[in-house]
C-alpha cells in the first residue's frame, strides 16, 4: 500500500497530464507496493479535482467487461471509474483531436438512473426498477498513464479507467421495449466497418455491469442518483482514430446512429 502523500502526489501528475494533455510512465514498476485499492483512492482525487475545477460527477463507467480484457489487464473482475461532467460531448459534435494523447473508440450501451440505486445487495430486477431509459454511445478511450509491456489494471483504475469522452446518443428507449442482450452495433470510421457485436458481451446482459457496479460503490458508501449515467462497457474491441476522421456507431433500428467528427 501506499502513504497519503504518494497517492496525492499520483493524483496530481494524472490530473496535470490532462489539463497538459501529456503522459506518464506506467505507475507500477515506479511504485512497487501499489495496489487496486491504492489505485482506486488515487482516482478519487483526480475526481476530487475536476470537481473543484467545477467539472462535477455526472456519471460512470464499467470497464474490462469480457475475460480475455480482464486476463490481458491482471484481474478476474471489471473495473470502473466516476466521470467528471467535461468529458461529456453533444452526438455530432465536432471534438478537438488535440484534446486527447492516443485516442480509440468503442461502442456500448449507456443508462440514466431515474431513481436512487444504492448497493450492496442489489440485483438486476432492483436496476430494472431505477433506470429511467438507455442510450447508445459512443466512448472515446484516452490515457495519461501511457500503454506499454507490463501495464496492468493498478495503472488504468488510476487513470479514471482510461475515459477520454463520452458522447450520448439522443434517441432514449425504455427497457421494456428492446431485449437489451439482442442488441447489435457497429463502429464505422470513414465509412467503413471497423468492429461490430452484440451487447451479450459485456457480462452476458449491459445490465448485469450495472448491477455489478453498483454493488461495487455500495461497498464504499456511493450511490447511483437520478440522472447518473452509468456506460456499461464495450461489446467490441476498441479501435484507434485519427485526426479527421468521423465516427459513427450504428445501433440498427432501434437506437439508430451515433456520431462524432474528430478535428
Amino acid at each position: 500500500m501506499l502513504d497519503e502523500q504518494t497517492r496525492e502526489q499520483i493524483a496530481d501528475e494524472i490530473y496535470r497530464c490532462y489539463r497538459e494533455v501529456r503522459q506518464i510512465e506506467l505507475l507500477n514498476p515506479r511504485y512497487p507496493s501499489l495496489e487496486a485499492e491504492d489505485s482506486y483512492k488515487i482516482q478519487e482525487r483526480v475526481v476530487a479535482r475536476f470537481g473543484a475545477d467545477g467539472a462535477p460527477v455526472k456519471g460512470y463507467k464499467v470497464g474490462l467487461t469480457s475475460k480475455p480484457m480482464q486476463e490481458m489487464a491482471g484481474t478476474d473482475e471489471p473495473d470502473y471509474s466516476a466521470i467528471p461532467s467535461e468529458f461529456f460531448f453533444p452526438e455530432a459534435s465536432e471534438i478537438p483531436f488535440s484534446r486527447f494523447n492516443t485516442p480509440m473508440v468503442e461502442i456500448e450501451l449507456a443508462f440514466v438512473m431515474k431513481e436512487r440505486l444504492s448497493g450492496p445487495g442489489i440485483n438486476v430486477v432492483d436496476a430494472i426498477r431505477a433506470i429511467d431509459f438507455a442510450l447508445p454511445a459512443i466512448e472515446v478511450v484516452d490515457f495519461r498513464v501511457a500503454r506499454a509491456p507490463g501495464m496492468d489494471v493498478r495503472d488504468t483504475i488510476a487513470d479514471l479507467a482510461a475515459v477520454g469522452a463520452v458522447v450520448l446518443g439522443g434517441r432514449p428507449m425504455p427497457l421494456t421495449a428492446v431485449d437489451l442482450r439482442a442488441v447489435e452495433g457497429s463502429l464505422i470510421i470513414n465509412d467503413a466497418t471497423v468492429e461490430s457485436g452484440c451487447a451479450s458481451a459485456v457480462l452476458g446482459n449491459p445490465l448485469n455491469a450495472v448491477v455489478w457496479l453498483a454493488n461495487k460503490l455500495g461497498e464504499f458508501g456511493v450511490s447511483f442518483e437520478p440522472g447518473d449515467v452509468v456506460l456499461s462497457g464495450s461489446f467490441i474491441r476498441i479501435a484507434p482514430v485519427a485526426l479527421g476522421d468521423c465516427v459513427v456507431a450504428d445501433f440498427g433500428s432501434g437506437f439508430g446512429r451515433v456520431h462524432i467528427d474528430f478535428v
